[in-house]
Protein backbone atom coordinates (compact mmCIF):
# COMPACT_ATOMS: atom_id res chain seq x y z
CA UNK A 1 0.00 0.00 0.00
CA UNK A 2 1.26 3.72 -0.74
CA UNK A 3 -0.84 6.66 0.21
CA UNK A 4 -0.16 10.17 1.13
CA UNK A 5 -1.35 10.32 4.53
CA UNK A 6 -1.00 7.28 6.98
CA UNK A 7 -3.30 8.25 10.50
CA UNK A 8 -2.34 5.51 12.94
CA UNK A 9 -5.45 5.39 15.64
CA UNK A 10 -8.60 5.90 15.01
CA UNK A 11 -10.14 7.87 17.77
CA UNK A 12 -11.32 10.72 18.61
CA UNK A 13 -8.18 12.67 17.26
CA UNK A 14 -7.63 10.67 14.06
CA UNK A 15 -11.40 10.20 13.05
CA UNK A 16 -11.09 13.83 12.67
CA UNK A 17 -8.07 14.37 10.56
CA UNK A 18 -8.79 11.74 8.15
CA UNK A 19 -12.62 13.48 7.53
CA UNK A 20 -10.10 16.60 7.05
CA UNK A 21 -7.59 15.55 5.17
CA UNK A 22 -9.62 13.13 2.52
CA UNK A 23 -11.87 15.66 2.05
CA UNK A 24 -9.20 16.60 -0.71
CA UNK A 25 -10.13 13.76 -3.29
CA UNK A 26 -6.67 14.03 -4.58
CA UNK A 27 -5.01 13.23 -1.11
CA UNK A 28 -4.81 9.24 -0.52
CA UNK A 29 -5.46 8.46 2.98
CA UNK A 30 -5.15 5.40 5.54
CA UNK A 31 -6.65 5.11 8.88
CA UNK A 32 -5.67 2.53 10.86
CA UNK A 33 -7.20 1.14 13.99
CA UNK A 34 -5.71 -1.98 16.38
CA UNK A 35 -9.53 -2.77 17.21
CA UNK A 36 -12.22 -3.71 14.81
CA UNK A 37 -16.09 -1.71 13.15
CA UNK A 38 -18.01 -0.09 15.43
CA UNK A 39 -20.87 -3.16 14.81
CA UNK A 40 -21.21 -3.42 18.85
CA UNK A 41 -24.85 -2.17 19.11
CA UNK A 42 -24.48 -1.15 22.93
CA UNK A 43 -21.73 1.26 21.27
CA UNK A 44 -24.95 3.20 19.54
CA UNK A 45 -27.00 3.03 23.47
CA UNK A 46 -25.70 6.11 25.59
CA UNK A 47 -25.44 3.48 28.72
CA UNK A 48 -23.77 1.34 26.56
CA UNK A 49 -20.64 1.99 28.37
CA UNK A 50 -22.09 -0.48 31.37
CA UNK A 51 -21.50 -3.52 28.54
CA UNK A 52 -18.53 -2.33 26.62
CA UNK A 53 -16.04 -0.65 29.27
CA UNK A 54 -13.51 -3.53 30.66
CA UNK A 55 -14.64 -6.10 27.53
CA UNK A 56 -11.79 -7.24 25.52
CA UNK A 57 -13.52 -7.19 21.98
CA UNK A 58 -13.60 -2.96 22.35
CA UNK A 59 -11.46 -2.03 25.19
CA UNK A 60 -7.87 -2.43 25.74
CA UNK A 61 -8.31 -3.32 29.38
CA UNK A 62 -4.92 -1.70 30.59
CA UNK A 63 -4.28 -1.66 33.79
CA UNK A 64 -1.59 0.28 36.19
CA UNK A 65 1.26 -0.75 37.82
CA UNK A 66 1.12 -0.90 41.98
CA UNK A 67 0.77 3.15 42.90
CA UNK A 68 2.45 3.67 46.19
CA UNK A 69 -0.54 6.99 45.98
CA UNK A 70 -3.00 4.36 45.92
CA UNK A 71 -1.98 2.33 48.60
CA UNK A 72 0.11 -0.30 46.21
CA UNK A 73 -3.03 -0.80 44.42
CA UNK A 74 -3.34 -1.30 40.44
CA UNK A 75 -6.52 0.48 38.94
CA UNK A 76 -8.35 -0.39 35.62
CA UNK A 77 -7.37 1.88 33.16
CA UNK A 78 -10.37 1.54 30.25
CA UNK A 79 -9.17 2.70 26.46
CA UNK A 80 -11.50 2.15 23.37
CA UNK A 81 -9.96 -0.65 20.86
CA UNK A 82 -12.56 0.02 17.85
CA UNK A 83 -13.81 2.52 15.33
CA UNK A 84 -14.08 5.84 17.28
CA UNK A 85 -11.78 4.66 20.19
CA UNK A 86 -12.47 6.11 23.61
CA UNK A 87 -15.31 8.13 21.88
CA UNK A 88 -17.38 5.08 21.56
CA UNK A 89 -17.30 4.02 24.93
CA UNK A 90 -16.46 6.74 27.47
CA UNK A 91 -19.18 8.64 29.60
CA UNK A 92 -20.61 11.15 26.35
CA UNK A 93 -19.38 13.90 29.16
CA UNK A 94 -18.70 16.99 26.72
CA UNK A 95 -16.21 19.39 28.07
CA UNK A 96 -13.74 21.91 27.29
CA UNK A 97 -12.03 22.85 30.36
CA UNK A 98 -11.05 26.27 31.21
CA UNK A 99 -10.19 29.33 28.84
CA UNK A 100 -7.15 29.69 31.06
CA UNK A 101 -5.79 26.34 30.09
CA UNK A 102 -5.42 27.02 26.83
CA UNK A 103 -3.86 30.37 27.27
CA UNK A 104 -1.42 28.69 29.35
CA UNK A 105 -0.40 26.36 27.07
CA UNK A 106 -0.01 29.87 24.71
CA UNK A 107 2.26 31.36 27.91
CA UNK A 108 4.50 27.95 27.77
CA UNK A 109 5.61 28.83 24.09
CA UNK A 110 2.82 27.03 22.35
CA UNK A 111 2.01 29.66 19.70
CA UNK A 112 -1.46 28.98 18.14
CA UNK A 113 -3.03 27.46 21.03
CA UNK A 114 -4.34 29.87 22.89
CA UNK A 115 -8.08 30.23 23.95
CA UNK A 116 -8.77 32.60 21.08
CA UNK A 117 -6.89 30.37 18.40
CA UNK A 118 -8.83 26.90 19.41
CA UNK A 119 -12.23 28.21 20.75
CA UNK A 120 -12.89 28.39 16.74
CA UNK A 121 -11.74 25.03 16.34
CA UNK A 122 -14.44 23.82 19.10
CA UNK A 123 -17.04 25.83 17.23
CA UNK A 124 -16.23 24.20 14.06
CA UNK A 125 -16.77 20.47 15.65
CA UNK A 126 -19.56 21.45 17.12
CA UNK A 127 -23.56 20.70 16.14
CA UNK A 128 -24.79 21.95 19.30
CA UNK A 129 -28.68 21.61 19.89
CA UNK A 130 -28.96 24.69 21.90
CA UNK A 131 -27.51 26.99 18.74
CA UNK A 132 -25.38 29.12 17.76
CA UNK A 133 -23.27 31.91 19.66
CA UNK A 134 -20.47 33.23 20.76
CA UNK A 135 -19.22 30.30 22.33
CA UNK A 136 -21.21 27.96 20.30
CA UNK A 137 -21.32 26.19 16.98
CA UNK A 138 -23.85 24.56 14.31
CA UNK A 139 -23.53 22.31 11.67
CA UNK A 140 -20.46 20.45 12.25
CA UNK A 141 -20.22 16.90 12.45
CA UNK A 142 -20.03 16.32 16.25
CA UNK A 143 -23.66 16.55 18.11
CA UNK A 144 -23.50 18.00 20.90
CA UNK A 145 -27.43 17.82 23.37
CA UNK A 146 -28.78 18.51 26.50
CA UNK A 147 -29.88 15.71 29.06
CA UNK A 148 -32.90 13.97 27.98
CA UNK A 149 -33.28 12.39 31.27
CA UNK A 150 -33.58 13.62 34.90
CA UNK A 151 -33.62 12.28 38.07
CA UNK A 152 -35.05 14.14 41.68
CA UNK A 153 -31.85 12.85 43.30
CA UNK A 154 -30.09 14.73 40.88
CA UNK A 155 -32.04 17.93 40.74
CA UNK A 156 -31.89 17.81 44.87
CA UNK A 157 -27.60 17.63 44.75
CA UNK A 158 -28.01 20.88 42.46
CA UNK A 159 -30.04 23.25 44.15
CA UNK A 160 -28.13 21.84 47.57
CA UNK A 161 -24.87 22.84 45.78
CA UNK A 162 -26.31 26.25 45.45
CA UNK A 163 -27.55 26.65 49.43
CA UNK A 164 -24.40 25.76 50.56
CA UNK A 165 -23.15 28.78 48.30
CA UNK A 166 -22.17 27.82 44.65
CA UNK A 167 -23.65 29.44 41.57
CA UNK A 168 -25.95 27.80 39.31
CA UNK A 169 -24.27 27.91 35.85
CA UNK A 170 -26.11 26.65 32.97
CA UNK A 171 -23.64 26.70 29.95
CA UNK A 172 -20.03 25.30 32.10
CA UNK A 173 -19.06 25.64 27.61
CA UNK A 174 -19.42 29.39 27.67
CA UNK A 175 -18.09 32.32 28.98
CA UNK A 176 -17.19 30.83 32.78
CA UNK A 177 -16.97 27.20 33.91
CA UNK A 178 -17.38 27.86 37.37
CA UNK A 179 -20.83 26.56 38.90
CA UNK A 180 -23.18 23.22 39.15
CA UNK A 181 -25.82 22.56 36.68
CA UNK A 182 -26.05 19.68 34.10
CA UNK A 183 -23.39 17.78 31.51
CA UNK A 184 -24.15 18.52 27.80
CA UNK A 185 -23.52 15.30 25.99
CA UNK A 186 -22.25 13.72 22.28
CA UNK A 187 -25.52 12.45 21.40
CA UNK A 188 -28.08 13.13 18.72
CA UNK A 189 -31.94 11.99 19.15
CA UNK A 190 -30.58 9.66 22.04
CA UNK A 191 -28.00 7.81 20.14
CA UNK A 192 -24.45 8.02 20.90
CA UNK A 193 -22.63 10.07 18.12
CA UNK A 194 -19.22 8.75 18.79
CA UNK A 195 -15.82 10.20 16.53
CA UNK A 196 -16.74 7.47 14.17
CA UNK A 197 -20.39 8.29 13.89
CA UNK A 198 -19.65 11.89 13.71
CA UNK A 199 -16.67 11.94 11.16
CA UNK A 200 -16.08 8.27 9.65
CA UNK A 201 -19.73 7.55 9.27
CA UNK A 202 -20.70 10.02 6.64
CA UNK A 203 -17.70 10.08 3.99
CA UNK A 204 -16.22 6.00 4.60
CA UNK A 205 -17.54 5.64 0.84
CA UNK A 206 -14.43 8.62 -0.38
CA UNK A 207 -12.64 6.06 -2.90
CA UNK A 208 -9.77 8.15 -1.29
CA UNK A 209 -9.85 6.97 1.82
CA UNK A 210 -8.55 3.76 3.62
CA UNK A 211 -9.92 2.41 6.96
CA UNK A 212 -8.04 -0.77 7.99
CA UNK A 213 -9.20 -2.42 10.94
CA UNK A 214 -7.54 -4.84 12.98
CA UNK A 215 -4.37 -3.39 11.97
CA UNK A 216 -2.18 -3.16 14.95
CA UNK A 217 0.70 -0.49 13.87
CA UNK A 218 4.25 -2.33 15.36
CA UNK A 219 6.60 0.67 14.23
CA UNK A 220 7.45 3.64 11.72
CA UNK A 221 9.64 2.71 9.38
CA UNK A 222 12.16 5.36 9.01
CA UNK A 223 14.75 6.37 6.16
CA UNK A 224 17.71 8.68 8.73
CA UNK A 225 15.57 11.06 10.38
CA UNK A 226 12.70 10.86 7.85
CA UNK A 227 9.51 8.93 8.12
CA UNK A 228 8.62 7.08 5.25
CA UNK A 229 6.19 4.30 6.05
CA UNK A 230 4.90 2.07 8.71
CA UNK A 231 4.67 -1.55 9.45
CA UNK A 232 1.45 -3.10 11.31
CA UNK A 233 0.05 -6.65 11.65
CA UNK A 234 -3.16 -7.56 10.06
CA UNK A 235 -6.11 -9.71 11.45
CA UNK A 236 -4.02 -13.00 10.71
CA UNK A 237 -1.09 -11.68 12.15
CA UNK A 238 0.94 -11.36 8.83
CA UNK A 239 3.32 -8.04 9.02
CA UNK A 240 2.49 -5.76 6.40
CA UNK A 241 4.33 -2.45 5.37
CA UNK A 242 2.45 1.24 4.20
CA UNK A 243 4.78 3.44 1.93
CA UNK A 244 4.12 7.32 2.87
CA UNK A 245 4.51 9.94 0.53
CA UNK A 246 3.68 12.91 3.01
CA UNK A 247 3.15 12.65 6.59
CA UNK A 248 2.10 9.72 9.07
CA UNK A 249 -0.17 10.96 11.84
CA UNK A 250 0.15 9.01 15.13
CA UNK A 251 -3.13 9.62 16.94
CA UNK A 252 -2.98 6.01 19.08
CA UNK A 253 -3.54 8.46 22.74
CA UNK A 254 -1.45 9.15 25.44
CA UNK A 255 -0.89 5.15 26.03
CA UNK A 256 -0.14 3.64 22.00
CA UNK A 257 1.34 6.70 20.64
CA UNK A 258 4.54 6.93 22.72
CA UNK A 259 4.62 2.95 22.64
CA UNK A 260 4.99 3.54 18.70
CA UNK A 261 7.48 6.13 19.19
CA UNK A 262 9.74 3.95 21.55
CA UNK A 263 9.21 0.59 19.43
CA UNK A 264 10.19 2.81 16.40
CA UNK A 265 13.34 4.00 18.23
CA UNK A 266 12.76 7.66 19.02
CA UNK A 267 13.14 8.17 22.80
CA UNK A 268 15.57 7.74 25.75
CA UNK A 269 18.12 5.64 24.27
CA UNK A 270 19.16 3.72 27.79
CA UNK A 271 15.61 2.62 28.33
CA UNK A 272 14.92 1.49 24.61
CA UNK A 273 18.49 -0.36 24.62
CA UNK A 274 17.01 -1.95 28.11
CA UNK A 275 14.16 -3.43 26.01
CA UNK A 276 15.66 -4.37 23.43
CA UNK A 277 14.88 -1.73 21.07
CA UNK A 278 17.92 0.03 18.78
CA UNK A 279 17.68 3.98 19.52
CA UNK A 280 17.37 5.92 16.15
CA UNK A 281 16.83 9.45 17.54
CA UNK A 282 17.29 10.64 21.50
CA UNK A 283 13.64 12.08 23.12
CA UNK A 284 13.59 11.39 26.28
CA UNK A 285 10.51 12.77 27.26
CA UNK A 286 8.68 10.24 25.17
CA UNK A 287 6.36 8.31 27.67
CA UNK A 288 7.02 10.86 30.53
CA UNK A 289 4.93 13.93 31.80
CA UNK A 290 2.06 10.94 32.38
CA UNK A 291 -1.01 13.08 33.80
CA UNK A 292 -4.41 12.11 34.72
CA UNK A 293 -7.73 13.15 36.77
CA UNK A 294 -8.20 10.64 39.84
CA UNK A 295 -11.69 10.35 41.06
CA UNK A 296 -12.60 9.84 44.75
CA UNK A 297 -16.13 8.30 44.60
CA UNK A 298 -18.55 9.20 47.50
CA UNK A 299 -21.68 7.07 47.79
CA UNK A 300 -24.35 7.88 49.95
CA UNK A 301 -27.51 5.36 50.63
CA UNK A 302 -31.04 7.14 49.92
CA UNK A 303 -34.27 6.73 51.78
CA UNK A 304 -35.99 6.97 48.38
CA UNK A 305 -36.05 5.03 45.24
CA UNK A 306 -32.65 5.64 42.91
CA UNK A 307 -32.43 4.36 39.52
CA UNK A 308 -30.30 1.40 41.66
CA UNK A 309 -34.17 0.48 42.16
CA UNK A 310 -35.24 0.83 38.71
CA UNK A 311 -32.65 -1.45 37.17
CA UNK A 312 -33.17 -4.28 39.51
CA UNK A 313 -35.76 -6.27 38.36
CA UNK A 314 -36.47 -8.08 34.55
CA UNK A 315 -39.55 -6.40 34.13
CA UNK A 316 -38.47 -3.19 34.76
CA UNK A 317 -35.14 -3.63 32.28
CA UNK A 318 -37.88 -5.28 29.68
CA UNK A 319 -39.77 -1.18 30.40
CA UNK A 320 -37.03 0.92 29.79
CA UNK A 321 -35.81 -1.16 26.95
CA UNK A 322 -39.04 -0.34 25.32
CA UNK A 323 -39.44 3.07 26.47
CA UNK A 324 -36.14 3.39 24.39
CA UNK A 325 -36.68 1.65 21.58
CA UNK A 326 -40.22 3.84 20.88
CA UNK A 327 -39.01 7.10 22.30
CA UNK A 328 -35.06 6.92 22.35
CA UNK A 329 -35.73 8.32 25.97
CA UNK A 330 -35.32 7.27 29.42
CA UNK A 331 -32.24 5.68 31.19
CA UNK A 332 -31.04 3.83 28.40
CA UNK A 333 -30.09 7.64 26.92
CA UNK A 334 -28.22 8.24 30.44
CA UNK A 335 -24.58 9.75 30.78
CA UNK A 336 -22.10 8.47 32.71
CA UNK A 337 -23.38 11.42 34.91
CA UNK A 338 -26.35 14.32 34.88
CA UNK A 339 -25.36 16.49 37.60
CA UNK A 340 -21.57 18.56 37.60
CA UNK A 341 -19.95 21.26 39.69
CA UNK A 342 -16.64 23.28 38.93
CA UNK A 343 -15.57 24.53 42.40
CA UNK A 344 -13.11 26.31 44.14
CA UNK A 345 -11.36 24.46 47.12
CA UNK A 346 -10.21 27.80 48.71
CA UNK A 347 -11.21 31.54 48.06
CA UNK A 348 -7.76 32.24 46.69
CA UNK A 349 -7.77 29.85 44.24
CA UNK A 350 -8.24 31.60 40.59
CA UNK A 351 -10.52 29.23 38.81
CA UNK A 352 -12.01 25.97 39.61
CA UNK A 353 -9.94 23.16 40.94
CA UNK A 354 -12.69 20.36 41.70
CA UNK A 355 -15.06 18.37 39.67
CA UNK A 356 -18.14 16.95 40.71
CA UNK A 357 -19.60 13.80 38.85
CA UNK A 358 -23.15 13.34 39.98
CA UNK A 359 -24.93 10.04 39.20
CA UNK A 360 -28.37 8.70 40.31
CA UNK A 361 -27.21 5.23 40.60
CA UNK A 362 -24.12 3.36 42.23
CA UNK A 363 -22.07 0.71 41.51
CA UNK A 364 -18.27 -0.58 42.36
CA UNK A 365 -17.68 -0.25 38.42
CA UNK A 366 -19.57 0.35 35.20
CA UNK A 367 -20.12 -3.35 33.84
CA UNK A 368 -20.11 -4.69 37.30
CA UNK A 369 -23.84 -3.59 37.90
CA UNK A 370 -25.37 -1.31 40.59
CA UNK A 371 -25.25 -1.43 44.49
CA UNK A 372 -28.72 -3.84 45.98
CA UNK A 373 -29.75 -0.80 47.53
CA UNK A 374 -30.63 2.21 46.78
CA UNK A 375 -28.25 5.10 46.33
CA UNK A 376 -26.52 7.56 44.47
CA UNK A 377 -22.89 9.01 43.99
CA UNK A 378 -21.21 12.03 44.20
CA UNK A 379 -17.58 11.99 42.59
CA UNK A 380 -14.93 14.95 43.51
CA UNK A 381 -11.60 15.13 40.99
CA UNK A 382 -9.01 17.32 41.51
CA UNK A 383 -8.83 19.62 37.88
CA UNK A 384 -5.03 20.23 37.44
CA UNK A 385 -2.97 17.80 39.50
CA UNK A 386 0.55 18.59 39.94
CA UNK A 387 1.35 14.77 39.92
CA UNK A 388 2.90 13.11 37.23
CA UNK A 389 4.00 9.28 35.74
CA UNK A 390 5.22 7.87 33.10
CA UNK A 391 4.92 4.38 30.57
CA UNK A 392 7.47 2.24 30.53
CA UNK A 393 8.19 -0.86 27.88
CA UNK A 394 7.63 -4.05 28.20
CA UNK A 395 10.38 -5.51 25.99
CA UNK A 396 10.36 -5.07 21.86
CA UNK A 397 6.84 -7.03 21.03
CA UNK A 398 4.23 -4.36 19.98
CA UNK A 399 1.75 -6.76 21.72
CA UNK A 400 2.91 -6.38 24.86
CA UNK A 401 1.45 -3.99 27.17
CA UNK A 402 3.70 -0.55 28.22
CA UNK A 403 3.83 -0.29 32.00
CA UNK A 404 1.48 2.66 33.34
CA UNK A 405 2.59 4.21 36.36
CA UNK A 406 0.35 7.37 37.21
CA UNK A 407 2.45 8.34 40.09
CA UNK A 408 -1.16 9.79 42.05
CA UNK A 409 -1.37 11.73 45.27
CA UNK A 410 2.61 12.19 45.02
CA UNK A 411 2.31 16.10 46.05
CA UNK A 412 0.77 18.09 48.89
CA UNK A 413 -1.41 20.47 47.01
CA UNK A 414 -2.74 17.22 45.02
CA UNK A 415 -3.59 15.57 48.16
CA UNK A 416 -4.85 18.86 49.95
CA UNK A 417 -7.08 19.52 47.36
CA UNK A 418 -8.44 15.55 46.85
CA UNK A 419 -9.00 15.94 50.72
CA UNK A 420 -10.60 19.31 50.47
CA UNK A 421 -13.01 18.32 47.50
CA UNK A 422 -14.56 15.07 49.43
CA UNK A 423 -14.90 17.30 52.52
CA UNK A 424 -17.07 19.56 50.27
CA UNK A 425 -18.86 16.74 48.76
CA UNK A 426 -19.77 15.81 52.37
CA UNK A 427 -20.75 19.20 52.78
CA UNK A 428 -23.41 19.60 50.48
CA UNK A 429 -24.89 16.23 51.53
CA UNK A 430 -25.62 17.96 54.85
CA UNK A 431 -27.78 20.49 52.25
CA UNK A 432 -31.59 20.15 51.92
CA UNK A 433 -33.28 19.16 49.41
CA UNK A 434 -30.28 16.68 49.53
CA UNK A 435 -29.63 15.80 53.24
CA UNK A 436 -33.33 14.39 53.91
CA UNK A 437 -33.27 11.88 50.67
CA UNK A 438 -30.33 10.22 52.35
CA UNK A 439 -30.50 7.97 55.03
CA UNK A 440 -26.56 6.76 55.23
CA UNK A 441 -23.03 8.21 54.34
CA UNK A 442 -21.85 4.57 52.82
CA UNK A 443 -18.87 5.50 51.24
CA UNK A 444 -16.77 7.17 53.12
CA UNK A 445 -18.76 5.93 56.33
CA UNK A 446 -20.15 8.38 58.58
CA UNK A 447 -17.44 7.35 61.17
CA UNK A 448 -14.86 9.09 59.60
CA UNK A 449 -14.32 12.79 61.39
CA UNK A 450 -14.52 15.41 58.44
CA UNK A 451 -11.42 16.90 60.56
CA UNK A 452 -9.73 13.96 60.04
CA UNK A 453 -7.27 14.99 57.40
CA UNK A 454 -5.02 11.88 57.69
CA UNK A 455 -8.12 9.84 57.65
CA UNK A 456 -9.66 11.13 54.33
CA UNK A 457 -6.12 11.36 52.44
CA UNK A 458 -6.05 7.20 53.11
CA UNK A 459 -9.46 6.07 52.41
CA UNK A 460 -8.77 8.31 49.11
CA UNK A 461 -5.68 7.00 48.01
CA UNK A 462 -7.22 3.02 48.96
CA UNK A 463 -10.61 4.01 47.09
CA UNK A 464 -10.23 6.36 44.44
CA UNK A 465 -9.94 5.28 40.76
CA UNK A 466 -9.33 6.80 37.60
CA UNK A 467 -11.77 8.98 35.98
CA UNK A 468 -9.85 7.70 32.38
CA UNK A 469 -7.96 11.37 31.44
CA UNK A 470 -4.86 10.18 30.87
CA UNK A 471 -2.50 12.44 28.87
CA UNK A 472 0.95 14.07 28.20
CA UNK A 473 2.92 11.27 27.45
CA UNK A 474 4.14 13.15 23.99
CA UNK A 475 4.03 16.81 25.53
CA UNK A 476 3.99 19.48 23.11
CA UNK A 477 6.23 22.65 23.70
CA UNK A 478 9.60 24.25 23.35
CA UNK A 479 11.88 22.95 25.67
CA UNK A 480 14.20 20.05 25.74
CA UNK A 481 12.30 17.55 27.54
CA UNK A 482 8.82 18.84 25.21
CA UNK A 483 8.61 15.57 22.49
CA UNK A 484 6.45 17.80 19.59
CA UNK A 485 6.50 21.13 18.66
CA UNK A 486 3.77 23.34 18.59
CA UNK A 487 2.89 22.26 14.73
CA UNK A 488 2.30 18.83 16.27
CA UNK A 489 6.00 17.39 14.66
CA UNK A 490 8.00 15.38 16.38
CA UNK A 491 11.34 16.90 17.29
CA UNK A 492 14.05 15.71 14.83
CA UNK A 493 12.09 14.03 13.05
CA UNK A 494 10.57 14.91 9.15
CA UNK A 495 7.29 14.18 8.19
CA UNK A 496 6.02 12.27 11.70
CA UNK A 497 3.47 14.22 13.79
CA UNK A 498 1.37 13.24 16.91
CA UNK A 499 -2.05 14.61 17.87
CA UNK A 500 -3.95 13.34 20.84
CA UNK A 501 -3.98 14.17 24.11
CA UNK A 502 -0.70 12.69 24.63
CA UNK A 503 0.35 16.56 22.93
CA UNK A 504 -1.12 18.24 26.26
CA UNK A 505 1.87 19.83 27.83
CA UNK A 506 -0.75 19.80 30.86
CA UNK A 507 -3.87 18.39 31.53
CA UNK A 508 -6.97 20.46 30.86
CA UNK A 509 -9.88 21.21 33.84
CA UNK A 510 -12.53 19.01 32.72
CA UNK A 511 -13.26 15.91 30.53
CA UNK A 512 -10.66 14.84 27.76
CA UNK A 513 -12.68 13.94 24.56
CA UNK A 514 -14.22 17.19 23.60
CA UNK A 515 -10.60 18.58 23.64
CA UNK A 516 -9.45 15.56 21.75
CA UNK A 517 -11.40 16.38 19.24
CA UNK A 518 -10.32 19.39 19.39
CA UNK A 519 -6.53 18.67 18.70
CA UNK A 520 -7.42 16.51 15.45
CA UNK A 521 -9.39 19.44 14.15
CA UNK A 522 -5.95 21.86 14.81
CA UNK A 523 -3.83 19.00 13.54
CA UNK A 524 -5.96 19.02 9.83
CA UNK A 525 -5.91 22.69 9.95
CA UNK A 526 -1.85 22.79 10.47
CA UNK A 527 -1.87 19.96 7.85
CA UNK A 528 -4.15 21.27 5.31
CA UNK A 529 -2.36 24.69 5.38
CA UNK A 530 0.86 22.72 4.17
CA UNK A 531 -0.02 21.30 1.17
Amino acid sequence: MEVDYAVVGAGSSGCVIANRLSADPNTKVALFEAGGPDTNPWIHIPVGYFKTMHNPSVDWCYRTEPDPGLNGRSIDWPRGKVLGGSSSLNGLLYVRGQQEDYDRWRQMGNVGWGWDDVLPLFKRSEDQERGEDEFHGIGGPLAVSNMRIQRPICDAWVVAAQTAGYPFNPDYNGANQEGVGYFQLTTRNGRRCSAAVAYLKPIRSRPNLNIVTRALVTRIEMDGKKATGLLYRDRSGKVKSVKVRREIILSGGAINSPQILMLSGIGDPDHLKANGVEPIHSLPGVGKGLQDHLQARLVFKCNEPTLNDEVRSLFNQARIALKYAMFRAGPMTMAASLATGFLKTRPEVQSPDIQFHVQPWSADSPGEGVHPFSAFTMSVCQLRPESRGELRLDGPDPSSYVKIIPNYLSTESDCRTLVDGVNIARDIARHDPLASKISEEFRPTSDLSRDDYEGTLDWARSNSVSIYHPTGTCAMGTSETAVVDPSLKVKGIENLRVADCSIMPEIVSGNTNAPAIMIGEKASELLCAKK
